[in-house]
């Protein structure tokens, strides 16, 4: 077999789980701010040995805070925290590039790598929510038009302050009482469209020289900055084959940029529902299901597609019908529409189904280790994927039914590690 030899595994970190109605079926309350909770959830990951977890950020309370645990914590805050009661994991903090300044950017994640020996990432995300701009005065002025171009210049003047440090600029020499030598930090002097930064930056070189930068999102200029900055790139793909050609067309970008293919992950995300058997996970999933109002998923599903929720008939299939009269003004994607009724009719699916199986969202996967493990080492061979950032259905018990039944399989094929090789997510991104 060419190409990787290890598969990578990362969680997307949720109070509960992926699943928006999994929190009914948890004993006792958890809240969104339960750090010990999170804790239990890295030191399962950790046993599993993932290489890291993911954690997004919501800037605005919205609606998903009143239906489920919502994203409360500063990420990198929280990872901060979490650093401290694990070894290996490394630590994803999602910060919106539009939202932050660059030098502030720097310095949190930076701050991160230090505090956590060499086990951060910056997950770069470029949303424009309008919540969110309503919270932030400056930044609600910004042209949607503009908001790559601001991303790309936040990206560069943040690499630029973390290499303005020599990595033997800390001297410390007791002789001639020289801490830091002038000679050894540099002003970036960076004057463009969206950003005035001097520098130098006040951190030393980290751990892992720097922290590692990880890329949310498919576009077009999106896979153009991940061909040039990411370590990895956190991706929606459902179809192994368009997969396949997204990561040959993003590692091909980055070879434009001097980089081996090798040098960026694709790591698209994975809804994993696991079972002892077949039969249990669905039985699994059922249960969590039965909290499902189809009704209120029907209209939000309607709207995600652009279309009247009278066409999306519970028990039929998706009608090529909402194709033909999109809503006017609506922000609905109509590649998604078209690939959701190709989905429904190729597989079978009735509008009932595909809204408990995250229509619009991540693969969902439900079945028993042997399967799940097929299904991802597939993946893998095939070059769809480098590894998953997986979303696990209800935490905890979920992961550690993935961590102690579908590892194992994995690392019995050879195609997962059995203990870390390295200190820094860096490391573990490289093995």
């Amino acid at each position: 077999m060419t190409g990787p030899t290890q598969l990578h595994l990362n969680l997307n970190l949720l109070a509960t789980g992926r699943h928006d109605q999994a929190w009914r079926t948890v004993p006792g309350k958890v809240t969104p701010v339960d750090v010990s909770h999170f804790r239990e959830i890295a030191q399962i990951a950790e046993r599993g040995r993932f290489d890291s977890l993911f954690l997004a950020d919501s800037l605005a309370l919205e609606g998903e805070a009143y239906r489920r645990p919502w994203r409360a914590l500063d990420p990198v805050v929280l990872f901060s925290a979490l650093s401290q009661a694990t070894e290996r994991i490394g630590f994803i903090a999602t910060i919106n590039a539009l939202f932050a300044e660059p030098f502030s950017i720097a310095r949190q994640v930076s701050s991160l790598d230090h505090i956590s020996d060499g086990r951060a990432g910056w997950n770069i995300v470029t949303s424009l929510n309008p919540s969110t701009q309503a919270n932030y005065s400056q930044v609600g002025a910004i042209d949607h038009a503009d908001r790559y171009r601001k991303a790309r210049e936040s990206v560069e003047v943040v690499h630029a302050l973390w290499r303005s440090f020599d990595p033997d600029a800390l001297r410390s020499d007791l002789q001639s009482g020289t801490y830091l030598d002038p000679e050894k930090v540099h002003r970036i002097d960076h004057n463009g469209d969206f950003f005035s930064v001097t520098g130098p930056f006040i951190l030393p070189r980290t751990p892992q020289d720097r922290p590692v930068i990880v890329q949310a999102g498919d576009s077009e200029q999106l896979r153009d900055m991940a061909g040039r900055w990411a370590d990895a790139i956190f991706t929606v793909q459902r179809d192994i084959g368009a997969s396949r050609e997204f990561a040959r067309d993003a590692k091909r970008r980055a070879t434009t940029h001097g980089r081996r293919p090798s040098d960026l992950k694709i790591l698209p995300g994975l809804f994993v529902v696991v079972g002892g058997t077949e039969a249990e996970a669905l039985d699994r999933k059922a249960e969590i299901d039965a909290y499902v109002d189809v009704e209120t998923e029907r209209e939000r599903l309607a709207q995600r597609i652009g279309s009247d929720a009278k066409l999306l008939v519970l028990d039929k299939p998706v009608p090529a019908a909402v194709l033909d009269s999109p809503r006017t003004g609506t922000s609905a994607s109509p590649a998604f529409a078209k690939a959701l009724v190709a989905q429904s009719n190729s597989e079978g699916l009735t509008v009932r189904d595909l809204l408990t199986s995250n229509p619009g969202g991540h693969r969902y996967l439900v079945g028993s280790p042997e399967s799940v493990a097929d299904n991802l080492e597939h993946w893998f061979r095939e070059g769809a994927a480098d590894g998953f950032n997986l979303n696990i259905d209800r935490l905890p018990d979920g992961l550690s039914a993935f961590v102690d039944h579908v590892v194992p399989i994995l690392q019995r094929r050879g195609i997962f590690r059995r203990e870390y090789r390295g200190a820094t997510l860096r490391d573990h991104l490289s093995n």
